[in-house]
């Protein structure tokens, strides 16, 4: 197999700490402690080693990488490394001083999460009492700032009625990039399934609000909207083909394809602590896995379409079916779709209480 093009981003999730405990959150159900996170100057190596490969972009998130009293300098190397970064935020540990201390860092953008456009709502499905008051503060100060803005509302069963609203406020606040985006179901999303999974009826309404807004907003702010792939014909294209677009560096060091690639049995996982960037990214036996078509079962290998959706998501598949080589069963012709129509004929009628991700109490640095 011949060497893989350098990959577009890099997901720098600098800590699992979060003063948040959202139910749909993509972090493992273990979350890695602190005491197990890489420190300043091993972060500052994979920022350059990134860097020197081709990366364009760095995204740091976390959980809340707000955590992190050093990201500012983080931010200060990757701006001096030549990486375009994108900071994910919860915003409650957002701040006049520190917002002050990242733009003078260099950062190029914030990608600012909501839970809800409702107050009570957004605070309970984030399991903290005024959240959503700080995520709206946080937006002022952003804009204020001056730096561009994008919102991100995870939507599901519990809350894609408001999408109206949310988008609303996205206009309220000034933003001119807004993400209307489905829970997707790894994680805590998938241990909170039945509470969050909508129904067709409801993925189908907020298509059509989005469409109407995409029309109506059109040239003032770009919507991207993301649908949940259990009512999808065709699985998506997982991070734009397994080892091909991206890499997840995870608080500890190790680098994944994807946020669960960690959750296939049998593999070694690869570390920044014990190897470089580039060479895990051309050798390491995770990332050449599932990378390409010649690993693909059928329907898969002689689909059409499979160097477009590059087989879809192997942690789905792995999740679903017990086995990661399996076709996602996300696809109407996988010999298991069934489990996606048994997921949707089985979704109760009244949620269940949720599961929330658990962690200890933060302070903002």
């Amino acid at each position: 197999m011949s060497a893989p093009p350098p990959p577009m981003s890099l997901l720098a999730e600098l800590t699992h700490r979060c003063p948040l405990q959202c139910p749909y959150c993509s972090n493992p159900l273990q979350l890695e402690p602190r005491t197990q996170e890489l420190g300043t100057q091993d972060w500052k190596r994979v920022l350059s080693e990134a860097a020197a490969m081709g990366v364009l972009q760095v995204h740091f998130s976390g959980g809340e990488p707000m955590a992190r009293p050093d990201l500012p300098e983080l931010v200060a190397h990757a701006a001096k490394a030549g990486l375009y970064s994108n900071l994910i935020i919860s915003g409650v540990l957002l701040n006049t001083k520190n917002l002050q201390e990242l733009a003078d860092a260099g950062l190029d953008h914030i990608q600012l999460s909501f839970q809800d456009a409702e107050a009570e709502n957004a605070d309970h499905i984030a399991h903290m009492i005024g959240a959503h008051a700080k995520k709206l503060e946080a937006a002022q100060l952003i804009k204020a700032e001056g730096l561009p803005l994008t919102l991100n509302f995870v939507i599901h069963r519990q809350n894609c009625e408001r999408v109206p609203a949310m988008l609303a406020l996205a206009e309220q606040l000034g933003a001119r990039r807004v993400e209307i985006a489905h829970t997707q179901y790894y994680g805590w999303g998938l241990l909170n399934r039945s509470a969050l999974l909508p129904s067709r009826a409801q993925v189908e309404e907020t298509e059509k609000v989005v469409a109407e807004a995409r029309a109506r907003l059109s040239g003032r702010m770009s919507i991207d909207f993301v649908t949940p792939d259990y009512y999808a014909d065709r699985p998506k294209p997982c991070m734009g083909g397994w080892g091909q677009r991206f890499l997840n560096v995870s608080p500890a060091g190790k680098v994944l394809p994807c946020h669960a690639a960690e959750s296939i049995p049998g593999v070694q996982i690869p570390s920044v602590t014990e190897e470089s960037l580039a060479h895990i990214w051309e050798n390491a036996p995770l990332f050449r896995l599932f990378r390409g078509t010649d690993w693909m079962p059928e329907p898969c290998q002689s689909c059409a379409f499979k160097e477009d959706d590059w087989g879809g998501c192997r942690c789905q598949a792995l999740a679903l079916t017990g086995d990661a080589t399996e076709t996602d069963p996300v696809c109407h012709r996988a010999p298991e779709h069934d489990l996606i129509t048994q997921a949707i004929t089985e979704r109760p009628e009244t949620p269940p209480p949720f599961h929330y991700r658990r962690y200890g109490k933060i302070k903002a640095y």
